[in-house]
């Protein structure tokens, strides 16, 4: 980084300091599906034993999951989001529908069905006009811009 650069604080910076990773994002994904035991997450997510175990304890030493042991002999630990992390899977819906959309729009490799029945379609809105939310001018309609 140049020695003049004053990168922007930013709550989005932040976050992807913590949890901006491929093998991070995907563990909280496996546990939002329910799965709890390392050789589960190594196996779904592809990750290498080492890195998943450096991720996982970053994650839990940020509250983001905690552990709980299942197994005296061996000692043996299932995962469990926590609120915090619970929270997080709303940004894994809104990436899975960037991905649908952008990646895979003839065929998006997972569909997910909310209890209503019909398939998910995340979309960020405000809470109190309960307009559609869009950083900037991208909004389509111009209406909803954030600012700051």
């Amino acid at each position: 980084m140049p020695k003049d650069a004053e990168p922007r604080e930013c709550s989005i910076a932040d976050t992807l300091d913590l949890v901006g990773e491929r093998w991070s994002l995907l563990a909280i994904r496996e546990l939002s599906y329910g799965v709890r035991r390392f050789d589960q997450i190594v196996h779904n997510t592809g990750a290498s034993r080492d890195i998943l175990t450096a991720r996982l304890r970053k994650l839990e030493s940020n509250g983001i999951i905690r552990r709980e042991r299942y197994s005296d002999h061996p000692v043996r630990y299932e995962y469990h989001l926590t609120p915090s992390g619970l929270e997080l899977c709303d940004v894994l819906l809104v990436l899975m529908r960037w991905g649908d959309r952008h990646l895979h729009p003839d065929d998006p490799p997972v569909r997910w069905q909310h209890s209503c029945g019909e398939s998910v379609s995340p979309l960020v809105v405000c809470r109190h006009c309960g307009n559609e939310a869009r950083i900037g001018a991208h909004s389509p309609t111009g209406r909803g811009a954030l600012t700051t």
